[in-house]
């Protein structure tokens, strides 16, 4: 079989084939090289359709994630690498590649930590070398965001059009690279004593972490999103725009210019009984409520009950800056790691009711800022997350007597 095979059927079962003999232990060079010669070359659609394929044979998902790094690694070479559509700035494909991006630079700067503690006798102490590497490895923990938009909101549409092998092969992927993430954090803040020690956990669950890490962004920016440019409607795209804001943004936030159609907008305010929020004391319009968030002379943060960011207050004076793509981040990731073990015990404590308020109070800029947790509870006493209040009491501090007149000033 040496012509070229172009029909796309033939094709799918070729690559199956071929992906098969990989599975079976092939040398990988020898199997790459029959996908040259047999394959000049192939796009998504194919690779989608031979995996989906290989599933109904039931061949198990397990296997089939286990291998689908080489599978990706194999096929390069013969993948049509298109050029990506024009999109508009905060469409969700767009939002997706620039979380690839900020996720590439962050695994670039983890390298190159990596590379310079290398540089340091194994003996000395590690260094600044050392901060940063920690510093960038806790921005890749903003990467569950991203997959948790991509596992519930963009692989939900792909069932839609019939598509769940690739999504399920993707999921599990994700899933090993949050444990090694988490593996790869959790000993980044152990105290070791020499540089030699870091360098060994570099060279192994580090390089794994950030390698790992790569091929996801491989598939995701040559298959994933492709694909689901091809087969998603504008009206699809809307809804999906209108569910990701649950989920948070990974390290950076969405631009704007991108609209969801008004079908869609109408379609979800209807769903969600229009307008007006409905509250034991009262009913507030969403224009309303989030006027009255930015109002109140105090800055809230809330987070919910899995240690996620999940709401804070915007008003023009905040003390703390906050950006948007904290949202749905574990808390623990927004705080340097000589401060997390204070915040695990806050929480800890008001999980175990324990305790219910905490607080604090420095100087900073000038400033006299009082910081307030609060546990929040239901009726019932569940523990549903932490509030957060930090107020600027510079101006109450300083007040004596009285004023009983209306004065402006």
């Amino acid at each position: 079989m040496s012509e070229i095979i172009n029909n796309s059927e033939q094709k799918i079962a070729t690559l199956k084939s071929i992906i098969k003999r990989l599975h079976a232990g092939e040398d990988q060079e020898q199997v790459k090289a029959s996908l040259r010669q047999l394959v000049r070359e192939t796009d998504h659609t194919e690779i989608v359709a031979m995996e989906q394929q290989l599933i109904a044979e039931g061949m198990p998902v397990q296997e089939l994630t286990s291998m689908c790094d080489l599978h990706s690694q194999a096929m390069r070479e013969v993948l049509v690498q298109l050029a990506p559509p024009p999109l508009p700035a905060g469409h969700p494909a767009e939002t997706f590649r620039r979380e690839n991006q900020a996720l590439s630079e962050a695994i670039a700067r983890a390298r190159r930590a990596m590379d310079d503690l290398e540089a340091v006798a194994d003996e000395a102490d590690p260094g600044e070398a050392l901060t940063r590497w920690r510093q960038a490895v806790n921005d890749l923990m903003d990467i569950d965001k991203h997959y948790q938009r991509k596992e519930h909101v963009i692989f939900s549409m792909l069932e839609r059009h019939g598509i769940n092998g690739p999504s399920k092969v993707m999921w599990a992927k994700d899933d090993q690279i949050r444990d090694v993430l988490k593996q790869l954090a959790a000993s980044l803040r152990e105290q070791h004593a020499t540089a030699g020690e870091w360098k060994h956990l570099a060279g192994s669950v580090g390089e794994i972490a950030l390698r790992l890490i790569e091929e996801m962004i491989y598939k995701e920016e040559n298959i994933l999103i492709p694909m689901c440019l091809n087969r998603f409607t504008a009206d699809q795209w809307g809804e999906i725009f209108l569910a990701s804001p649950r989920y948070g943004w990974c390290l950076v936030e969405p631009r704007t210019g991108y609209q969801p159609p008004d079908s869609v907008v109408k379609q979800a305010v209807r769903l969600g009984g229009g307008d007006a929020v409905s509250l034991p004391t009262g009913n507030l319009t969403l224009q309303q409520l989030t006027a009255l968030f930015s109002t109140l002379p105090v800055d809230i943060t809330f987070v919910d009950a899995d240690d996620r960011v999940a709401f804070f207050s915007e008003g023009p004076d905040r003390t703390f800056a906050r950006s948007k793509a904290i949202i749905g981040r574990k808390v623990q990731h927004c705080h340097p790691p000589k401060s997390v073990h204070i915040v695990d015990q806050i929480i800890d404590d008001f999980r175990s009711k324990r305790q219910s308020v905490a607080e604090f109070w420095i100087n900073f800029q000038g400033k006299f800022i009082h910081i307030r947790y609060f546990a929040v509870r239901s009726e019932q006493g569940e523990y549903l997350g932490t509030l957060e209040v930090t107020q600027d009491l510079t101006h109450v501090r300083s007040l004596e007597g009285e004023r009983r007149l209306l004065q402006y000033a």
